[in-house]
């Protein structure tokens, strides 16, 4: 499989003592890619770019086309540098991350289904953002766990949206898209061939005949130009129905804008 870890040793948790107004804790992260570390840098752009497009479907798929790989990338699979374009890549890169996250760190099964069929480029892919997996056994107690995440990302600019606050609310939304995110993701696994982890999700589709743990998280994400306690303090999860079980994450770094068009830029070159 392309997917690879090493760039998650980038992420380095911050001591803090951030709540919200209602006292959730904030888990506080900070991520400063080594953009001069070319080793790691390539392999994380093709662990990036697989979320798009497999290394080993790209020739197929760009046959007809008359382009290159990286054409291919540039032109068809890729979020546009341009229009809602940016907004795209953003959100893009940030999910990724923190499924990166979630996976590599909080040791999470996380399938990597939500980009490859996009239609539009320059859309979000409909559905919960991210959703996570625990199974501890072939028993399928109510010890196994599925977490939906919702994540926001405000990269450049200025502050004009509360994202910590924005990912909350949506997070309210997740338990009613859970069955449609499940159906969508276990179809792409099978339409991968993907048949043992297809069959992974069956086990999380019928919470009342095969109960589990029902987790929820909201992410925010902000460059350090942008980023202000304030923004994660002022925010309030006291309404969301399962607060007791959400976990609240805030990232942030240097310049994240531009290692965002920096990492689609290596991804498209090394194809």
């Amino acid at each position: 499989m392309p997917w690879n870890l090493e760039h998650t040793s980038w992420i380095k948790p911050l001591i803090s003592t951030l709540t919200t107004i209602d006292g959730k804790k904030v888990t506080l992260l900070e991520f400063n890619p080594d953009l001069s570390n070319t080793e790691i840098m390539s392999k994380w752009a093709k662990h990036f770019r697989n979320h798009y497009c497999f290394d080993n479907e790209i020739d197929f798929l760009r046959e007809g086309t008359k382009l290159s790989r990286k054409e291919f990338l540039q032109q068809l699979k890729f979020p546009t540098t341009r229009g809602f374009g940016p907004g795209i890549r953003s959100g893009d890169f940030s999910e990724i991350l923190i499924a990166d996250y979630v996976e590599f760190i909080l040791e999470y099964w996380v399938p990597r289904t939500r980009y490859g069929n996009k239609i539009i480029r320059d859309e979000s892919t409909k559905g919960s953002d991210l959703i996570g997996f625990k199974i501890y056994d072939d028993h399928e107690t109510v010890n196994d766990i599925l977490t939906m995440f919702e994540v926001k990302a405000q990269l450049s600019g200025t502050i004009t949206n509360p994202r910590l606050q924005n990912a909350i609310n949506d997070s309210v939304k997740d338990e009613l898209r859970k069955a449609e995110s499940l159906n969508g993701m276990k179809q792409r696994l099978f339409d991968k061939g993907e048949i043992v982890s297809a069959n992974k999700i069956a086990r999380f589709q019928n919470i009342a005949d095969k109960p589990y743990t029902l987790t929820y998280g909201a992410a925010a994400l902000f460059s350090n130009s942008i980023y202000n306690d304030s923004i994660i303090t002022n925010s309030d999860s006291s309404s969301h129905p399962n607060n007791s079980d959400l976990l609240l994450i805030v990232l942030k770094g240097s310049d994240l804008m531009n290692i965002v068009h920096e990492l689609y830029k290596i991804a498209a070159n090394e194809a």
